[in-house]
Parts: structure tokens; sequence; C-alpha cells
């Protein structure tokens, strides 16, 4: 498993929460600036579409940080992925690539679903435009899955990799390189695996 850096329970805790902030922020903006224009354009159907848009893109990524984020039931909680197959849908939604989900159905431990959507999130940020996530899970018991990002310009961030290779630095953390952190630190609490491959066009994460 993945070496990482250590870090207090308060500085994860306010990381992720700064990183979940940033990642609602724009479409709550959305809102606010569409009302704003509705103050002096009542009416004004380019006004209701940016609210409507907006509050849609803010209601997607909340559902999903629900999921991803969120405690999700006890410690020990099952979820089922056609759940996480649905918020995964609504909140590639509002990004640039696409997103393909294919597998056995079936309730998996919360911590394994955790891990897919984080690895979406990764693979749908590796790509500048347009392009494909496809997740494919591969087996139940044990748990096994693959998360593909392909597009025409599919690049990881340099730190990103080094958070796979173990080579990270704690004080290189912030609320950026903090989601990967998660997702590896949810991997190493449930005994498992995350391994990537990049190629020209493509970065492949498997879990197992």
């Amino acid at each position: 498993m993945t070496t990482l850096p250590e870090l207090s329970a308060a500085d994860l805790a306010a990381l992720l929460s700064s990183r979940l902030c940033h990642d609602i922020i724009s479409p709550v903006f959305g809102i606010q600036s569409g009302l704003e224009l509705l103050d002096d354009m009542p009416n004004d159907p380019e006004s209701m579409d940016l609210v409507r848009k907006s509050l849609k893109a803010a209601v997607a990524k909340l559902q999903f940080a629900r999921i991803a984020f969120g405690a999700a039931g006890s410690q020990t909680a099952t979820i089922d992925l056609n759940e996480a197959k649905t918020v995964a849908t609504g909140y590639m939604d509002h990004e640039k690539a696409s997103l393909v989900w294919v597998g056995e159905p079936g309730y998996v431990g919360k911590n394994f679903v955790k891990i897919i959507l984080n690895l979406v999130v990764l693979a749908s940020s590796s790509i500048s435009r347009g392009g494909e996530v496809r997740v494919e899970i591969e087996s139940l018991e044990p748990p096994r899955a693959t998360v593909r990002a392909s597009g025409d310009r599919v690049r990881m961030q340099p730190r990103l990799i080094a958070l796979l290779d173990g080579q990270a630095a704690a004080d290189t953390m912030d609320a950026q390189a903090i989601q990967p952190y998660y997702t590896l630190f949810l991997a190493r609490e449930s005994g498992l695996g995350v391994s990537h491959e990049l190629s020209e066009g493509t970065v492949v994460f498997r879990v197992a």
C-alpha cells in the first residue's frame, strides 16, 4: 500500500472542508449572480436559466459529496452501487468529460464506494477537455474496480503522482492535494491498494 504523509485529524478535517467549500462555491455564486440579475430584470430568461443550471450543479455536487466524503451510515455500513452510479452521473453532468459506469450491481462497503467516487473526481480532473471517465466494477468480493480517464489531453498533476508513489511530504498538503490524499487514506484504512498507469491519452486507476 502507498505510504502517506501523516496528517492530524484536525488538519485532515480542515483541508477536506476547504476542498468541499471550493467545489460548492462556484454554483452557489452562480445562483447569487442570477438572482441579482433578476432583481434588475425580473423574468429575464437568461438569468432564470443561470439560476436553474447553477442550482442543479450545486445539488449534484452536494449529493455526490454526501457519499464521497460524508459518513453515509455506520462504520460498517454498505452502499448500493446503483446509488453511487446515480450521484456520480449527476456530478459528471457538470464536468467536461462524460461518464460510463459498467459492472455488477450490489451493496459493498462504504469505503470502497468512496474510493471509486473520489477516483472519478481524479480521473475527471486529469482530462483537459472532453473525453470519457469509465468506471468498471470488476468484483464485489473481493472488491476490485478500475477507473479510466481517456481523452485528447490527459495529464496527472505532479503532486498526485508523488502521492501515489509514496513520495509526498506533509507540508505539501493543501486544499487541492487533500482529495487524492483522502482517496489513498481510505484505501489504506480498508486494506486496499490504489495503483495507476499513465499512457498517451489515458490514465487508469485500479483498486484492489
